[in-house]
């Protein structure tokens, strides 16, 4: 075998070996949150993607220093249950989310759910520029929430939105407090200046990711009731043109970040490309 074979080899081989690291790291994390995780929407298989693709999307990183962005995309998909799955009223959405906010401002969590977010808030207070990037923590929280939120009022009210106040939506996915999250943790110091820009390429990158999610879960979404642009009179070809120009247009605002933060240009440019490959899709967008 050729020397640069072996080379990608043991570079694939390391980044497996840090995603089942911190695949063992998340189900310890789960196993803290009492019945916030359970089995039948928690399997084996979603710690193994979600690791996978944070492993791929910063693979030069330590388990400790990926720590933060699988807990709190874990921790997105436990509220993301919550709200689809578990309230049955607007008011019990406005609540947890009212309880969230509270929280990330300081105060003592109340549930599991909101205990497991103030241990978030704590770790990245360890970091010392999170003082002056929390209110955009904070900010794109609300975001996430009022997303969850839109979105359960649609599927209560069986509104059919347009694909663009769809995609507008995007934050509910909460790709981007996931980001967030991750540069104000690990971050380098330029990225950490500019969080407010590179919030807006993650944005973009959100809207991709926010279409690719329903595509590859359509079935499943639609056996569960959950809302899927597919299903709301808006075709597979539309959607799937969308996001290849959503791809080119995330590249075109990722490349300049590249001249000043390889690695946060990366990290950005891996969500689409490991999440698209590991669904199946080419850079345009289509069935590969």
């Amino acid at each position: 075998m050729p020397d640069d074979e072996l080379d990608e080899a043991f570079e694939l081989g390391k980044t497996c070996a840090l995603a089942a690291e911190c695949g063992r790291d998340l189900r310890r994390c789960a196993q803290m949150y009492g019945g916030l995780f359970p089995l039948a929407a928690f399997d084996a298989e979603l710690y193994s993607t979600l690791t996978l693709s944070m492993a791929f999307s910063a693979p030069w990183a330590g388990a400790d220093r990926l720590k933060v962005v699988n807990r709190t995309a874990l921790w997105v998909l436990a509220v993301d249950r919550l709200v689809d799955h578990t309230a049955t009223t607007r008011e019990q959405v406005n609540r947890l989310t009212r309880e969230c906010l509270s929280v990330a401002d300081g105060a003592v969590p109340r549930s599991a759910v909101t205990r497991f977010l103030a241990d978030l808030r704590d770790e990245l207070a360890t970091v010392k520029e999170f003082g002056d990037l929390r209110w955009l923590w904070r900010d794109q929280l609300a975001r996430m929430l009022a997303g969850m939120t839109r979105a359960w009022v649609w599927r209560d009210i069986r509104a059919v939105p347009t694909l663009a106040r769809y995609l507008d939506n995007a934050d509910g996915r909460g790709s981007c407090f996931v980001d967030l999250s991750h540069l104000i943790y690990t971050g380098d110091d330029w990225s950490k200046a500019r969080l407010e820009e590179l919030r807006e390429v993650s944005s973009q990158v959100q809207r991709y990711l926010h279409l690719l999610g329903d595509v590859a879960s359509y079935r499943r979404d639609i056996s569960w009731g959950d809302l899927n642009i597919l299903a709301l009179g808006v075709s597979r070809a539309e959607v799937t043109d969308t996001m290849a120009v959503l791809a080119h247009e995330a590249a075109r605002q990722i490349e300049p970040v590249r001249e000043h933060s390889p690695r946060t240009a990366a990290y950005l440019r891996r969500r689409i490309g490991f999440n698209a490959g590991f669904n199946g899709f080419s850079d345009r967008g289509h069935t590969a």
